[in-house]
């Protein structure tokens, strides 16, 4: 599974609708607004790269009111959380 993490520029008066738009497509994981340099961000996953290399130019860039996007492939996850419960267990 790859997973990429994609920063999208909308235009200003369409961000509400871009979220959306791009949050019904399949493979997109989770859309967040956000402040900052870029107006969305997108987590994806796919297959592999393939996919994910169709989603962003072939939909997510094709959705009215984007801009511009960034993509981030993940190599790996890291989190606080996990290890902090993996500890926990039979506590």
């Amino acid at each position: 599974m790859v997973t990429a993490i994609v920063l999208i520029d909308v235009e200003a008066d369409r961000i509400q609708e871009a979220a959306q738009a791009i949050a019904d497509l399949p493979g997109v994981d989770q859309v967040w607004s956000c402040a900052g340099d870029v107006d969305l961000i997108a987590i994806t996953s796919a297959a592999g790269h393939e996919e994910i290399a169709a989603l962003v130019p072939g939909h997510i860039s094709k959705v009215d009111g984007v801009i511009r996007t960034v993509t981030h492939i993940a190599f790996r996850s890291y989190s606080g959380r996990d290890t902090d419960d993996a500890f926990s267990i039979g506590s």
